[in-house]
């Protein structure tokens, strides 16, 4: 069941996620991420499988950008 307050938290949580300007790292936008998902889970927002499944997205995300950014950086003949 989705209440005002659930709808909210992954509003605010999918913002973060998408915008890429809140956090000039990946790193730090990860660890805000997994640390937003563990703040709903311990209020009681959500529950242990939609906090799981945060994290996967967080994790895909924060996969996705790291790879894009080493790609970009080995085109550009800058060594990471």
């Amino acid at each position: 069941m989705y209440n005002e307050t659930k709808m909210l938290a992954y509003s605010q949580w999918h913002d973060l996620l998408t915008n890429t300007t809140t956090f000039s790292e990946p790193e730090d936008r990860y660890d805000e991420l997994l640390r937003l998902a563990d703040d709903y889970r311990s209020r009681g927002i959500i529950d242990t499988p939609e906090r799981n499944t945060l994290i996967e997205i967080a994790t895909a995300a924060y996969t996705r950008s790291v790879t894009a950014a080493t790609a970009h950086s080995n085109h550009s003949g800058i060594n990471p």
